[in-house]
């Protein structure tokens, strides 16, 4: 891992162990993805194999926030989150995309073999989480608001039929959207969201990985059994 993070230095091995804490390391984890630029917002945690919340079938169990008013609830202030972490210990929290990063969000197998190459071709790739729900999600600065709307690509990317054969699995989470932020737990035994690159890791342009990604994930369409993240909220 980098000794850099948020532009300050001898924070690699706090990082490192914070990695290897468990459950007792998530306020200090939550805090770093904060002070890495990351806002965050409360969200709803497993209950078994069901939903925190009060929803009854609730179509995205344990992976969407608590407040409708997530957007201007998200924050990097440290005392917030740390009442947050304290008040609500069961909490998973998401990341508001589209403000300070985007996430490119892709099916595991095709983010594992687009990973390899991507630091194999000494690609500067920033924060990766895997999620075991079948997705890997790559964290990079936000493309914002482009001067062309027409090349602002939605969240909902893989979801129009004009789109899902050039990039059949990739969803690019950008303006209005959110995605869980290690350290999460999904419903089921032992599901988590987690960091394989941590945010120490600085964000890329999110250009410089897309090619691969979406060559990656062209390859495996069609070869792996479904990994399209159904239950992913894609727009709110």
């Amino acid at each position: 891992m980098s000794a850099e993070f948020g532009g300050r230095t001898g924070l690699q091995g706090k990082l490192t162990q914070w990695l290897r804490a468990g459950d007792g390391g998530r306020e200090d984890l939550l805090l770093a993805a904060a002070e890495a630029g990351l806002p965050l917002a409360p969200a709803a945690h497993p209950v078994g194999y069901r939903c925190s919340c009060d929803r009854v079938g609730c179509p995205t169990p344990a992976r969407h926030p608590v407040s409708f008013a997530w957007q201007t609830q998200s924050t990097t202030d440290r005392a917030q989150i740390e009442r947050w972490a304290r008040h609500q210990p069961q909490a998973n929290f998401i990341t508001a995309t589209g403000m300070v990063h985007d996430v490119l969000d892709v099916p595991l197998d095709a983010g594992r073999d687009a990973l390899e190459r991507l630091l194999g071709a000494g690609v500067e790739v920033g924060p990766v989480a895997e999620s075991d729900d079948g997705r890997m999600l790559f964290f990079t600065l936000t493309r914002g608001t482009p001067e062309d709307e027409d090349e602002w690509w939605p969240c909902e990317l893989d979801c129009h039929p004009e789109t899902m054969d050039e990039h059949p699995g990739l969803r690019w989470h950008c303006r209005g959207s959110y995605v869980l932020v290690p350290p999460a737990r999904l419903p089921g035994e032992d599901q988590t969201v987690h960091w394989l690159r941590g945010p120490e890791h600085p964000l890329p342009d999110p250009l410089s990985l897309l090619e691969v990604l979406t060559e990656a994930c062209a390859r495996y369409a069609g070869e792996e059994p479904d990994h399209s993240g159904a239950g992913w909220p894609l727009r709110h």
